[in-house]
């Protein structure tokens, strides 16, 4: 008996320290995997084929342990390869930080921020890895990795707090409490990254399934700038839904997000799931027209 309460005690422990480290993981694994799958469900079958192929040439990237064999294995791949170095110690793809995000302040009117002239934000990188990937000239090391951002940038552009902020790191340094679950560690971005997204995405119905060709259509409208915009102001929301009010006052020193807060928001956050989904899917198809 003693031996058993000594091995509840340590299960307890392990599962305590993965629960206080899940919400700022779980959206690159859960998110990202349900944008990526989405778009493999709405894409065409000569679509998937030439995936298949340049995924084939993954090894070349030389990160083993950060695989790109399948898509849903490609969309976390541009946050797996953030820590891994060269024989200098020095960051191998310290280049494409900034590539993820784009601080664009919620209380000012819309405007692209001026790193998006240069590449350096998520809604210019976009089209960018697009183009590489569309160009069959291109190495097969670089058509990989340009699948392997394209499908990533997507799935960071749909979660707002990529896409908005007041001058906080797109939430990271605003403390917010998740109903009753209160830890130092979560902020507003951890939120909708983890806890919020994992309510969202799991809500039935199922989000991964093939959509008819007229939702496809009206939910994958527009451009990369338009969809800035739309994700923009549900960062706006978010900020809105957790300061209980005016998002553009003053951000209180730690604040709540209620269970009212969370059942507005899972829902949108849902929706932009799927739209990053359905809208990967368009890109990829335009890709690799037959």
């Amino acid at each position: 008996m003693k031996h058993l309460r000594i091995l509840l005690g340590m299960l307890a422990g392990l599962f305590a320290s993965l629960s206080l480290a899940s919400p700022a993981a779980a959206y690159w694994e859960y998110g990202h995997e349900t944008v990526a799958a989405i778009a493999w469900a709405n894409i065409t079958p000569h679509a998937r084929a030439e995936i298949r192929q340049i995924l084939r040439a993954q090894a070349q990237l030389d990160t083993p342990t950060c695989p790109v064999r399948t898509i849903e294995e490609a969309s976390v791949w541009p946050d797996c390869v953030k820590p891994l170095k060269d024989e200098n110690g020095k960051s191998r793809f310290g280049y494409a930080y900034v590539w993820h995000y784009q601080n664009i302040d919620i209380c000012q009117p819309f405007r692209l921020p001026p790193a998006c002239d240069t590449g350096d934000c998520v809604s210019a990188q976009i089209p960018r890895q697009l183009a590489i990937l569309k160009n069959r000239h291109a190495g097969a090391k670089e058509r990989v990795m340009a699948l392997a951002f394209l499908v990533h940038f997507v799935g960071d552009l749909h979660q707002p707090l990529h896409a908005g902020d007041k001058s906080d790191k797109g939430g990271n340094d605003t403390r917010v409490d998740y109903g009753t679950y209160a830890t130092p560690r979560l902020n507003l971005h951890s939120i909708w990254d983890g806890l919020l997204a994992e309510r969202a995405i799991s809500t039935p119905p199922k989000l991964v399934r093939a959509y008819p060709a007229a939702e496809r259509r009206r939910e994958s409208a527009g451009d990369v700038t338009a969809w800035s915009r739309e994700n923009w102001a549900i960062a706006k929301r978010a900020y809105a839904a957790a300061m209980g009010g005016d998002p553009c006052r003053p951000t209180p020193a730690h604040m709540t997000m209620d269970e009212a807060a969370i059942r507005e928001m899972a829902p949108v956050e849902r929706e932009q799931v799927k739209r990053g989904g359905l809208r990967l899917a368009r890109l990829l198809n335009s890709a690799f027209k037959s």
